[in-house]
């Protein structure tokens, strides 16, 4: 997976970007179909934050998350996304099975 990485405010360091593509690492066990990925990392005083967007089979998954910490923000964005990626998978496995499963109307 490439991971368009952005700083604004920030110098993205080479052990920044080692972190963040681990952690998306996690997300590629869930879901490995994915087209495009986003990271956009901003220090506005105290305030952390990090944006993640995913591009997967047609569909936008969009998590932003703020923290004290840059690697706090991470993690938090990592955990959201990854939820989101589960709940995509989710929705596109067909759960029915479709013989077996219905009653034969004609025998009752």
């Amino acid at each position: 997976m490439q991971i368009e990485l952005t700083g604004q405010h920030l110098d993205i360091t080479e052990p920044l970007r080692d972190f963040v593509n681990d952690k998306f690492k996690r997300l590629e066990r869930h879901f490995d179909r994915v087209i495009h990925t986003h990271v956009v990392l901003n220090i506005e005083k105290n305030r952390h934050q990090a944006e993640g967007s995913l591009l997967i089979s047609g569909n936008k998954i969009f998590a932003t998350a703020i923290a004290d910490d840059m690697y706090a923000a991470i993690d938090q964005l990592i955990d959201k996304l990854d939820r989101q990626v589960v709940k995509h998978k989710e929705k596109i496995t067909n759960h029915h099975n479709v013989e077996g499963t219905h009653r034969n109307l004609a025998s009752d």
